[in-house]
C-alpha cells in the first residue's frame, strides 16, 4: 500500500490530504477553519467520477486540534473514502522549522518532538502549531508512523557562505543566528519535476527555482542541491512578496523605531503584514495589482516594477553563483498563472540566453511546459508545484 495522510497544522487551522503516492494522485483532501473560535468551518473535498471535485462544507465549532482531527475523520466517514478501506500506513507532518539538526523526513519520537517544541524560538508562529497537529494526529492514527518533513531540511547543504550573516560569530551561534531557508519541500519538488520534464538527470543539471505565491523564494539548485535561497533566518528575507518586504536595509528599522515610535510588535506587523505589494499598492493579490496596473494606477506600477526588478536581480545573483543556468522555473500561484510577471522578471536577460516565446508565455495551458523558444540557451519552464505530494513521497520512503 502507498496510501499517506498529509497533515499541515497551523494554530487555527488543519489542512490535510489523503494521497495514493504510487499513482501520484490525491484521494480527498480538506481544510477545518477558526480552530478555537466561536464558529469554525470544515470543507472536505473528494474526486468525482466526472473529473470535477465534490466539495462538502458545514460550519461547526472546533476547540483544538484534537477536535480538528475528529471532524476530519468524520468527514473520511461521511463522504468517503473510507478510512478503513484506504488505511494511510503513515502520516507525513509539514514541520516549517528544523533548524541545522534536520537534514531529511525523520520518524517523529518522543525526542524529535522535543527539538521541533526547542526550535519553535526560530518559528513561533508556526512549530508550536505544528506540534500540536502532530500530537493530535497521534492519538488519532496511534497504529502508524509518523514523520516529519521540514521546510528548512531541502535547504541544509548550502554552504557556509550563503548561510552566514556577516555579524558577531559568538552572537551569532549563541542565538543560531543563521539562514535557513523555507518553501525546501517545494524547490525539491519542482526541482526534480523540471529535470524529469528535460529528461535529464537532475545530478546534471544546474537551475534557478522561482516560487512565487502569497510568500515568495528563489533557490539555485546544482546537481539537485539547494546551494542558495533568498529566504534567512525567517521568511521575511528576499523577494517582494504579498504582505512582506523581503530584503530591507536594517537602518530602516532602526529609523522608524527611533523617529516613528515602533516598538518591536509593531516592527514585526510592519514588516510581515503591512508591506510587500500590499504596503506599496493596498493591493495584496496578485490579480489585483495586475488589475490597477493595467489602469495606469502610479502605485501598482511602481510596485509591480519594483516586484519585478528584484526576482531579476536574485537571477542574475543566481547565475553568477551556479557559473551556468540550464534553466529557470517558475512555480507557485504567481509563478504557475501570470504571464506578466514571467515576463517583467526576465525581460532584457536575452544577452543571457533567455528568449522568452510570447504564445507560450500568454498559453493557459496546464502542466509542466516551455516558456522559452526552441533556440533559447535556458530553459525557461512553469512546473507546477506539489507539496502535499512530496511530502508523501518522502514520507513513504522514511517508512519503507
Amino acid at each position: 500500500m502507498s496510501i499517506v495522510l498529509v497533515v499541515n497544522s497551523g494554530s487555527s487551522s488543519l489542512k490535510y490530504q489523503l494521497l495514493d503516492v504510487e499513482a501520484g494522485a490525491p484521494l480527498a483532501s480538506g481544510l477545518v477553519e477558526r480552530i478555537g473560535a466561536d464558529a469554525g468551518r470544515a470543507t472536505h473535498s473528494v474526486p468525482a467520477a466526472s473529473g470535477e471535485t465534490e466539495k462538502f462544507s458545514v460550519d461547526v465549532e472546533v476547540a483544538d486540534h484534537d477536535a480538528a482531527f475528529s471532524r476530519m475523520l468524520a468527514a473520511f466517514a461521511e463522504h468517503g473514502p473510507s478510512l478503513e478501506s484506504h488505511p494511510p500506513v503513515a502520516v507525513g507532518h509539514r514541520v516549517v522549522q528544523g533548524g541545522a539538526r534536520f537534514f531529511e523526513p525523520t520518524v517523529i519520537t518522543d525526542l524529535v518532538k522535543i527539538n521541533i517544541d526547542e526550535l519553535s524560538v526560530l518559528a513561533p508562529l508556526h512549530n508550536p502549531a505544528n506540534l500540536a497537529g502532530i500530537r493530535a494526529a497521534e492519538r488519532a492514527f496511534p497504529d502508524v508512523p509518523h514523520v516529519a518533513v521540514f521546510d528548512t531540511a531541502f535547504h541544509q547543504t548550502m554552504p557556509p557562505a550563503a548561510y552566514t550573516y556577516a555579524i558577531d560569530r559568538a552572537l551569532a551561534e549563541k542565538h543560531r543566528v543563521r539562514r535557513y531557508g523555507f518553501h525546501g519541500t517545494s524547490h525539491r519538488f519542482v526541482s526534480r519535476a523540471a529535470a524529469e520534464f528535460l529528461g535529464a538527470p537532475v545530478e546534471t543539471l544546474r537551475m534557478i527555482v522561482l516560487h512565487l505565491g502569497n510568500g515568495a523564494s528563489a533557490c539555485a539548485v546544482a546537481e539537485g542541491r539547494s546551494v542558495d535561497t533568498s529566504m534567512g533566518m525567517t521568511p521575511l528575507e528576499g523577494l517582494v512578496m504579498g504582505t512582506r518586504s523581503g530584503d530591507l536595509d536594517p537602518a530602516v528599522l532602526l529609523h522608524l523605531q527611533r523617529r516613528a515610535g515602533l516598538d518591536p510588535d509593531a516592527t514585526d506587523r510592519l514588516l510581515n503584514s503591512r508591506s510587500g505589494i500590499l504596503g506599496m499598492s493596498g493591493h495584496a493579490d496578485m490579480r489585483d495589482l495586475e488589475q490597477a496596473y493595467e489602469a495606469g494606477d502610479p502605485a501598482s506600477v511602481v510596485a509591480f516594477d519594483v516586484y519585478a526588478h528584484r526576482i531579476r536581480s536574485y537571477v542574475g545573483a543566481y547565475a553568477a553563483q551556479l557559473g551556468r543556468v540550464d534553466a529557470i522555473v517558475f512555480t507557485a500561484g504567481v509563478g504557475e498563472n501570470s504571464a506578466r510577471v514571467r515576463a517583467a522578471a526576465l525581460a532584457g536577460l536575452d544577452w543571457f540566453g533567455v528568449e522568452i516565446d510570447e504564445a507560450r508565455n500568454e498559453s493557459r495551458e496546464r502542466g509542466a511546459r516551455y516558456i522559452s523558444t526552441d533556440s533559447s540557451r535556458t530553459a525557461v519552464l512553469v512546473v507546477p508545484t506539489d507539496e502535499e505530494l512530496e511530502i508523501a513521497r518522502q514520507t513513504l520512503e522514511v517508512v519503507q
